[in-house]
């Protein structure tokens, strides 16, 4: 009867543990902080694009989950509810322009003034891949 008692209890043990580590490493990890991580590639903005255009599953292979450095000429700055993203649009059709839409971090929505269209500007950002109207980068920053 005893060796039952500490058989459950060793399992009632683990089974705390494994759940412990589970929230602890999976559900609750940290976040990069994509504003410090140096960029994987960097590149002028009208490359990545038709890079992406012409043959998106490779540019998905070499860019997706990685930070990535752009450099080029800012079309507009669109600031949604809280966010601000900077567009660098390559096309036009019928519903706007086609090209980059960066995401900007929240720390530089006070910023969003630098973000003058027409202007040469630097950003870096998370690759999330094209969806099949513009190349989605996301926790952008400004590279000073």
């Amino acid at each position: 009867m005893k060796s039952r008692v500490k058989v459950t209890l060793v399992l009632t043990f683990i089974a705390i543990a494994a759940v412990f580590l589970v929230f602890r490493f999976v559900l609750y990890k940290p976040h990069p902080d994509y504003e410090k991580l140096p960029p994987a590639w960097s590149m002028d903005a009208g490359s990545f694009y038709r890079e992406y255009k012409t043959n998106t599953d490779h540019a998905n292979k070499l860019y997706i989950g990685k930070v990535i450095g752009l450099t080029g000429k800012l079309t507009r700055v669109e600031t949604p509810d809280t966010l601000t993203i900077a567009v660098f649009a390559f096309e036009q059709d019928l519903f706007g322009g086609k090209g980059i839409r960066c995401t900007m971090l929240r720390k530089f929505s006070p910023d969003a003034e630098k973000l003058k269209p027409g202007g040469i500007i630097r950003i870096k950002g998370y690759c999330s891949g094209y969806n099949g109207t513009d190349v989605v980068m996301e926790q952008c920053s400004i590279i000073y």
